[in-house]
């Protein structure tokens, strides 16, 4: 728990600080208000992510003074999570990174990892059975697209306050848990170190929204997340590759689902944003009707709202993963669970449409 502590109070102290000094951060500053995706009304600053950044990194070094046989790999770890955390940040702050170059850079982090780190898929777990994946050709890009893609994955569901934040801290947490089961000590303090940086971002973060994530702090985190479930399972035969399969399961499926609808459905480039992803959804035609007015106050309590449907939500996922870590049938039986419930709940939400009883006007 000290990396946790030192972690939270870090981010929680740089992020005030930069919510301070938001005049500062003119080019980072959020003020667009009409994109598919926006559902805020005043300008808020969108690096976050550099505070939890600079609270892993020195967290990082508290724990590699005291534990000093940690070094290589959590060295190796911060260098190849800061070719994601670059990528976004710079996007953060001058909005002219492409998509393509930032899954690129993910990419280029996740293949540091593979290296340095020896973070790789290299075998499947099945009902009594492993198959291993011997093959560097397979593993290899296998590896990169796996971490590459959670860390985008992050990065969609980032869409409300709180929503990320507190999904990936449930993640990262239930990765501690495990770690600690196994004896796994470096991927429990690394998912520690995470989890409390963002928590401390969390609490300006939500529910009024006094900083954003950004993308700089989805990438980080969502490398970070990716990276250490991958070291759990690989590093671990016991825990099985379908626990992290189930425990990512909801903002991998969210991005596979959104690549699928806009490529298959509405005939358009899967890098094109749209307002229709599950939580935006959710916010249009559950909460709207709960808030009705539309002015600056009510948009900032519908936007708080939103978040709780998916914590719940992704905890279908993470709480039995975190149960069952080591059982392979029992996990795939819940991620088919998800999957279903999922798209019967995205099915049911498009087709819904509120009565007008229920959606309340206000009068000028």
């Amino acid at each position: 728990m000290f990396s946790f502590l030192v972690s939270f109070i870090a981010s929680a102290l740089l992020t005030l600080l930069v919510i301070k000094e938001a005049r500062l951060h003119g080019p980072a500053l959020d003020s667009d208000f009409n994109g598919v995706q926006k559902v805020h009304s005043h300008s808020v600053a969108r690096i976050g992510g550099l505070s939890i950044f600079l609270a892993v990194a020195l967290s990082a070094c508290i724990s590699i003074w005291r534990v000093p046989a940690m070094t290589t790999w959590m060295l190796s770890l911060i260098a190849c999570a800061s070719c994601a955390f670059v990528g976004g940040i710079v996007e953060d702050y001058t909005g002219r990174v492409s998509a393509a170059r930032r899954l690129i850079l993910t990419m280029i982090a996740a293949l540091l990892g593979y290296f340095l780190l020896d973070a790789r898929i290299d075998r499947l777990d099945w009902v009594n059975a492993v198959w291993p994946l011997p093959y560097i050709w397979l593993t290899l890009p296998l590896t990169v697209l796996a971490v590459a893609g959670i860390a985008n994955a992050i990065n969609i569901i980032d869409g409300f306050n709180g929503l990320a934040s507190v999904v990936t801290i449930c993640m990262l947490l239930s990765l501690g848990y495990v770690a600690l089961q196994v004896s796994d000590m470096f991927v429990l303090v690394a998912a520690l170190m995470v989890a409390g940086a963002t928590a401390g971002f969390l609490i300006w973060n939500y529910p009024v929204g006094l900083i954003f994530l950004g993308d700089g702090g989805a990438y980080f985190i969502g490398f970070m997340l990716g990276e250490l479930a991958l070291l759990l399972v690989m590093r671990n035969p016991e825990v099985s590759t379908w626990y992290a399969a189930l425990l990512l399961i909801y903002p991998a499926f969210e991005t596979l689902f959104s690549v699928y609808r806009r490529m298959f459905i509405r005939g358009k480039s899967p890098a094109m944003p749209d307002g229709i992803h599950l939580h935006s959804l959710i916010f249009r035609r559950v909460v709207q009707w709960a808030v009705g007015r539309k002015d600056a106050r009510a948009l900032m309590r519908r936007n708080s709202l939103t978040s709780p449907y998916l914590w719940m939500f992704s905890l279908m996922a993470v709480i039995p993963a975190t149960v069952f870590w080591r059982h392979t049938w029992v996990l795939i039986c819940f991620l088919l669970l998800f999957i279903s419930s999922y798209v019967w709940l995205y099915v049911r939400i498009v087709r819904f449409k509120a009565p007008r009883w229920m959606i309340r006007h206000k009068k000028n």
